[in-house]
């Protein structure tokens, strides 16, 4: 048997030379990458990690109580005067009057636009039940104002309102009108 020694072959033909490289080129990029269509993907499951020992409930144990959220501040509202309508004014009947109360956010919540004040007793004497509380930061004094229309019938026109909070908490002093309907009183025309 003849061997055949590759450096006689190529350094005699380089044609042959030539055709052994090309070859080789060929068949080393055919071991390189695959086209990604053909690689077959493959689906792996989901493992369930083992069960743990817990406990199952039984209809006789108790819930454990689950933590509250502690509110960020406090509402609070105090009644410091009242600024018109003194108790106990004597009013003509279907009067127009305007009380004014002076009133202090001493809590720690600012007072924003979603908070009201509400009638909690006796008459709404001519206005809606639920009303905006004017917005104040904490710490501040501000003036509520409501326009009334006295009772028709004499006697006592009473009006109880209280701030409540955006969820429809109420909190701090409740403020009132009391007024004395007589038929017979003559309010003074104002500019007199």
């Amino acid at each position: 048997m003849k061997k055949i020694c590759l450096k006689k072959i190529t350094k005699n033909n380089p044609w042959q030379t030539s055709l052994i490289l090309i070859s080789m080129i060929i068949l080393l990029s055919a071991c390189g990458e695959q086209d990604a269509r053909s690689t077959p993907e493959y689906f792996v499951p989901p493992t369930l990690s083992p069960l743990r020992d817990t406990p199952t409930p039984s209809a006789s144990s108790t819930p454990e109580p689950q933590p509250t959220s502690e509110p960020s501040c406090e509402n609070n509202l105090a009644f410091v005067d009242d600024i018109t309508i003194p108790d106990d004014t004597v009013v003509a009947p279907a009067q127009e009057i305007e009380k004014i109360w002076l009133v202090e956010n001493n809590g720690t919540c600012n007072w924003e636009i979603d908070y009201t004040i509400r009638l909690v007793d006796g008459l709404p004497m001519g206005v809606s039940t639920i009303l905006a509380l004017r917005p104040t930061v904490t710490g501040k004094q501000v003036e509520i104002s409501i326009l009334f229309t006295t009772p028709t019938d004499a006697g006592r026109g009473f009006s109880k309102w209280q701030a409540f909070d955006p969820e429809g908490n109420p909190f701090g002093d409740e403020f009132f009108v009391q007024v004395l309907v007589d038929p017979n009183f003559e309010p003074e025309e104002e500019g007199n």
